[in-house]
């Protein structure tokens, strides 16, 4: 009798430990925004969403689950796919916010989707589809990158920058260290492409990053090329 009331609570202790570790899920965040120019400056090129050209600005790329030692979840339940229902209110902000440049055009939809399926469903004991979308918007308000940079005499413009002084007016701007990952041009030219920021488990407010993400590294010069 003892030795099974001794293993009923070493099972019920496994799975206290599976549910605390499964509802943990992830670390941090990052937040990603994109600069479109970059985008479209490729061999591959781009396409306007329908709605049409994109805002000049900064788009978000996605807000992604992470863990400390630099991995992250993905795809976490495919049985909580993506319901633009669900986010009918935030979808003209997000087709200015958060567009898709990938061709054919779209409607962008397509692009919350993936984001959702799967990055969003990682964090969704904290956040569920609306308020995970309306987080992103959240922190793009906050987050205002272009404006640091042209602020700090940084334009898109064409013209090459010292990756140090982006860095630094990011950094100025929002109170945190940014990671900039450059792509190339089709010249060869590597260019400022995406700006990534750390978030806290709840979504809400940046933080210090853990890690840096490995990738897309930058040389000392880069261009920001115009949209």
């Amino acid at each position: 009798m003892k030795s099974n009331y001794s293993f009923l609570v070493k099972l019920l202790m496994v799975q206290c430990l599976a549910i605390s570790s499964a509802s943990q899920g992830y670390d941090f965040f990052y937040f990603v925004q994109q600069w479109p120019g970059s985008y479209c400056d490729t061999t591959q090129g781009c396409c306007y969403p329908t709605t049409g050209k994109p805002a000049t600005d900064f788009g978000i790329h996605g807000l992604w689950p992470n863990y400390d030692d630099g991995s992250y979840p993905s795809n976490c339940d495919p049985n909580n796919p993506f319901d633009l229902s669900l986010i009918s209110d935030l979808t003209s902000q997000l087709q200015v916010s958060w567009p898709s440049l990938s061709c054919p055009s779209s409607d962008d939809t397509s692009f919350w989707t993936h984001e959702w399926d799967t990055h969003g469903t990682c964090s969704e004991s904290v956040l569920d589809e609306h308020a995970y979308f309306q987080a992103a918007l959240n922190l793009k308000s906050q987050a205002s990158t272009l404006q640091f940079l042209e602020s700090a005499g940084i334009q898109p413009d064409g013209g090459f920058y010292n990756l140090t002084s982006i860095q630094n007016a990011i950094q100025g701007g929002i109170g945190y260290e940014p990671y900039i990952e450059c792509n190339t041009d089709a010249s060869g030219n590597s260019q400022l492409y995406q700006v990534y920021l750390c978030v806290d488990y709840n979504g809400s407010s940046f933080i210090d990053c853990p890690v840096f993400p490995t990738g897309g590294s930058c040389p000392s010069s880069i261009e920001f090329p115009t949209f």
